[in-house]
């Protein structure tokens, strides 16, 4: 029992703060600046569920992985975030206001914009969290402890914990900040780590 609190007390320390300064917070203030916060912690919560599972179980695996081939899916998964909320943003009217304004607030639209935000949520997450030093840290901690479970949670509550507490500062964004600005603001975030992605994949 010592052990398994051990790990997961290790895992939580060293992935809240390899995480805490990281891109995936930055993301994470971009993702809450642009859409409500649960669909957002609902994505991320599935993203690093995930992550954290497999870092721990195939996490030596993944370091084998080519380098090249991670960096060219993030460069095109940002890329593609980019170019969305760059049009939305320099675009017309915000659709959500005209449908706000004509009255349209049936279940239909908001299942669509909850599921929307949280696949946008999760797949920016997940990808930004392929071969990130938390990723790492969580891999050496299930490596020297030998306690696959307990460095599973500690990790993923240490990435849920810094999610929430970006998910606090990005609502306060949004209250304050007019949406389009929020969302040029987020292209350009985008754009730039696509561009480091891009850099990784051809140097």
């Amino acid at each position: 029992m010592a052990s398994w609190m051990l790990a997961l007390v290790t895992a939580f320390g060293a992935v809240f703060l390899l995480e805490l300064p990281d891109k995936t917070t930055a993301l994470t203030l971009v993702l809450t600046g642009r859409y409500p916060a649960l669909p957002v912690i609902a994505g991320s919560s599935v993203a690093f569920a995930l992550q954290s599972v497999i870092a721990v179980a195939f996490g030596s695996v993944l370091t084998l992985l080519p380098g090249r081939l991670v960096a060219i899916a993030v460069a095109l998964v940002f890329g593609i975030g980019a170019v969305l909320l760059l049009r939305e943003g320099f675009g017309g009217p915000d659709e959500d206001g005209e449908d706000a304004e004509a009255g349209d607030t049936g279940p239909p639209r908001t299942a669509t914009t909850f599921w929307r935000a949280a696949l946008t949520s999760f797949g920016a997450l997940f990808a930004a969290e392929w071969g990130d030093a938390s990723q790492l840290a969580a891999v050496g901690v299930a490596a020297r402890y030998a306690e696959p479970v307990a460095v599973v949670v500690g990790a993923f509550l240490a990435l849920m914990s810094v999610t929430l507490l970006a998910v606090l500062v990005g609502r306060a964004i949004r209250d304050r900040v007019p949406a389009h600005l929020v969302q040029r603001g987020a292209g350009f975030v985008f754009a730039a780590f696509a561009l480091v992605a891009t850099y990784q994949a051809v140097a």
